[in-house]
């Protein structure tokens, strides 16, 4: 419970509805979105151990993206109390920018009214689910991190990647990987780049080992 109803009130005031911008929500969205990616970057970095930094960034961006936020919002039936000016006042549903902000001001009040382990613990009840959520997309898609899961899991071995041999002018190169975890080797596979060969490699190597199906792996960007 707030001691400063003032500051909640505050944290729930856009910027329309008030004739000084300092006595609106921005303030308190500036620094409610530098706790919010400070706590998501930690819960990741603790939760996720056999991560590397390009795996914990892609899941980050998900979370703290302003459709989290504006989703987390809307899940807690917050947007009514959004003071707006009257000019928008027909548009209470909230945009998506809207709701973010006060997901985002909500937290700093948060943070002022009862200190880091209030604002930390509510943003970890609130994006728990949304956690892993972005943690099975992002590992969906990513036959690289499956690979290197079941191996450090199941194997406690670290996968790695060797070129065999690439092929075509400069310009238009396509490259030959074969995955290899431990002293098992797995059939190699082509791409128009390296971590595109990476990523069918891997692939390979999951349908070999029975972690997923026959099928023709997407191609990455």
């Amino acid at each position: 419970e707030f001691s400063n109803r003032d500051l909640l009130h505050k944290a729930f005031t856009h910027s329309s509805a008030v004739d000084n911008r300092l006595f609106s929500n921005e303030r308190l969205e500036f620094l409610g979105d530098s706790i919010l990616g400070m706590v998501i970057c930690q819960d990741l970095f603790e939760r996720f151990h056999d991560y590397l930094e390009g795996d914990l960034t892609q899941i980050k961006s998900m979370l703290v993206s302003r459709r989290a936020c504006a989703k987390i919002i809307k899940q807690l039936s917050l947007q009514k109390f959004l003071r707006v000016g009257k000019g928008m006042n027909g548009s209470r549903a909230l945009v998506g920018s809207l709701a973010a902000g006060v997901m985002e001001s909500l937290i700093a009040a948060i943070y002022i009214d009862g200190g880091f382990e209030a604002a930390r613990s509510f943003i970890l009840r609130m994006f728990d689910s949304l956690i892993e959520q972005a943690n099975a997309e992002q590992v969906r898609g990513n036959f690289k991190s499956m690979l290197q899961q079941y191996a450090q899991q199941h194997l406690n071995l670290t996968p790695i990647y060797e070129m065999l041999d690439e092929k075509g002018p400069d310009h238009d190169k396509c490259f030959e990987v074969e995955a290899v975890v431990g002293v098992r080797r797995f059939p190699s596979a082509w791409g128009t780049n390296k971590k595109d060969a990476e990523q069918k490699a891997a692939f390979n190597a999951l349908v070999e080992l029975g972690i997923v199906p026959t099928a023709s792996p997407q191609q990455s960007d």
